[in-house]
């Protein structure tokens, strides 16, 4: 099988390609030994450094492991959730962190997913999720807490929650959404939100919970999602007009800068 990209990352980026494919079709399986590296170079007709950059990065998403001694090699990973889900809430931190997902995209995705495990929390949750949300709120009562830790502790009470649904699938895509799209989130919003407001709503959550009403989880995110678009809104003009109006301004201009008296 020969590759033919310009440069041997690019070939590496490419037998990594066609190797996950085998994998997540299954036609390697789990734990099956991968043919080494001078049987894969022969087969991809690359040198034997490449094909270990291309392992290193399949190695990289957790989908395969190396073994040392007589009967080791390269093994298809049998991946965690716990790996699975470090590696979504990387990516999503990535994609929100290089604007490749606007605010309002990620705000509406964010609470479209929670709002969906409403249901299914009210219909399921365990004393044990309703103790860790009570628990975050008092935390977040606390009048010496830090930005830092405010934030921290909105992830772990939305966590809570959706892992009230008892649905892993929906845990591991909101751990995406909450995990790495919550605290960017607050970045752009803790200099003007009001936590009063925000533990207000996270109160009305926890009540439905307790009542297992999935109507009133669904409306008590609604509030949020609502106030958390606004303040974003008001936060990012507010910024866009300090910007203009230094723009504007004539002591902005290097010139009038390099005029000035000392």
């Amino acid at each position: 099988m020969k590759t033919a990209p310009d440069t041997p990352a690019d070939l590496s980026a490419q037998i990594a390609s066609e190797l996950r494919d085998l994998i997540v079709s299954g036609a390697l399986i789990v734990d099956a030994r991968l043919p080494s590296e001078a049987e894969l170079a022969e087969q991809f007709d690359v040198s034997r450094p490449t094909i270990r950059e291309a392992l290193k990065r399949l190695a990289a998403q957790s989908l395969i492991r190396t073994e040392r001694g007589a009967f080791g090699g390269a093994f298809v990973n049998r991946m965690s959730y716990g790996e699975a889900r470090a590696q979504l809430v990387t990516t999503s931190t990535l994609l929100l962190t290089m604007n490749e997902v606007d605010f309002d995209t990620a705000c509406e995705a964010r609470f479209a997913l929670e709002r969906a495990c409403a249901p299914m929390v009210a219909a399921r949750r365990q004393d044990s999720h309703l103790g860790v949300m009570r628990s975050e709120i008092a935390r977040q009562r606390s009048p010496g807490l830090s930005d830092e830790a405010f934030c921290a502790s909105d992830v772990a009470f939305h966590l809570a929650l959706t892992d009230g649904a008892e649905n892993p699938i929906l845990s591991y895509h909101l751990a995406g959404a909450i995990e790495a799209m919550q605290p960017l989130m607050n970045m752009i919003t803790y200099s003007a939100r009001s936590r009063s407001r925000i533990i207000d709503c996270h109160e009305a959550i926890l009540s439905a919970a307790e009542a297992r009403d999935g109507d009133g989880i669904d409306a008590g995110l609604d509030r949020l999602q609502n106030y958390t678009s606004d303040l974003a809104h008001l936060v990012m003009t507010e910024r866009a007009a300090r910007k203009a109006a230094r723009a504007a301004s004539p002591d902005s201009s290097p010139l009038n800068q390099m005029e000035k008296p000392k």
